[in-house]
């Protein structure tokens, strides 16, 4: 594929060396054509891909903003052998799968296609999705808060002292938090927020939280979507425990039979409702009567001889 390719190429550029100014067009060519390197690295990503969409049935699109090499390697080790990390240009990799499901007729892949946006990779595993987000969330570094950096949280300072000798009062006067003097160090009264999540972190801000020795932030890769079962879903569904659903519906069978019993429809939910309060009537009748049964005649008893 690569040899036909540069040939192509080649006879391309021989057709225009018969037109005008043959010279200057042979030698913008020659700077634009592709290397046969290249070509063959971009076959070789394209066969990587491929096998990869064919080996595996689930995937994490994960964004990647942040993270070191050193980071990466660490996640790449940990992750090994249930996951494989995929990483590379967008264009790139929305070309190999749009190829992989025209060639292959498979479909699937192809609903990840809008989500492979900005500084995303795709994690694929056909193991526990849940073990292996467990995995990817525990390598996560400190970092300290950059000039114009967007919070990805709230940034809290809590109050105490600084260790700050008073000459750098300046820094806590600048943000308006209020400060003493206590044993020749800068002491904060109150807890204070810095920085609030989506906002940009100012110089001032920056500054400070560096003089404090505070990282605020925490960086990894972190999930955006999850493939599964040919659909594309928010990683929150996997915090979604069994007792979680239990409650839900619990909650929502009680509805069904509080709705049952003020509307006298009976069904499946409310129709052990209604037998107890139907039992309740005819104990309270039994009771208020000389009728009476075994059960009723137990009640009646402890009432007689308390």
């Amino acid at each position: 594929a690569a040899q036909s390719s540069v040939t192509f190429w080649l006879l391309q550029t021989s057709w225009r060396c018969k037109q005008p100014h043959a010279c200057l067009l042979h030698q913008q060519a020659a700077e634009t054509m592709p290397g046969a390197s290249k070509i063959a690295q971009k076959e070789a990503y394209h066969e990587k891909v491929c096998k990869l969409l064919d080996t595996y049935d689930k995937a994490f699109i994960v964004g990647a903003d942040n993270v070191g090499s050193m980071q990466f390697q660490q996640i790449r080790r940990a992750l090994r052998p249930d996951a494989v990390i995929l990483m590379g240009k967008n264009t790139m990799m929305k070309r190999s799968i749009k190829m992989y499901c025209e060639t292959s007729g498979n479909d699937k892949w192809r609903v990840i296609l809008d989500h492979l946006v900005n500084n995303v990779g795709i994690i694929f595993t056909n193991g526990d999705l849940n073990d292996v987000k467990e995995e990817i969330n525990k390598y996560k570094v400190g970092a300290p808060a950059r000039v114009n950096l967007i919070a990805p949280c709230d940034v809290h300072v809590p109050a105490g002292s600084t260790g700050m000798d008073p000459s750098q009062t300046s820094f806590f006067q600048a943000l308006g938090i209020a400060t003493k003097i206590t044993k020749g160090t800068i002491e904060m009264v109150n807890d204070v927020q810095l920085v609030k999540q989506g906002e940009r972190v100012g110089a001032s801000q920056a500054t400070l939280l560096s003089k404090l020795g505070i990282k605020p932030f925490k960086y990894g890769l972190e999930i955006q979507q999850v493939f599964e079962n040919n659909t594309l879903y928010d990683p929150a569904v996997l915090d979604i425990t069994d007792e979680d659903m239990l409650k839900s519906v619990s909650a929502g069978i009680a509805n069904v039979a509080a709705l049952s019993l003020a509307t006298d429809c009976p069904t499946l939910a409310s129709i052990p409702h209604s037998v107890i309060n139907g039992y309740k009537n005819v104990l309270g009748l039994s009771l208020a009567t000389d009728y009476s049964f075994p059960l009723a005649q137990k009640v009646k008893d402890i009432l007689a001889n308390p």
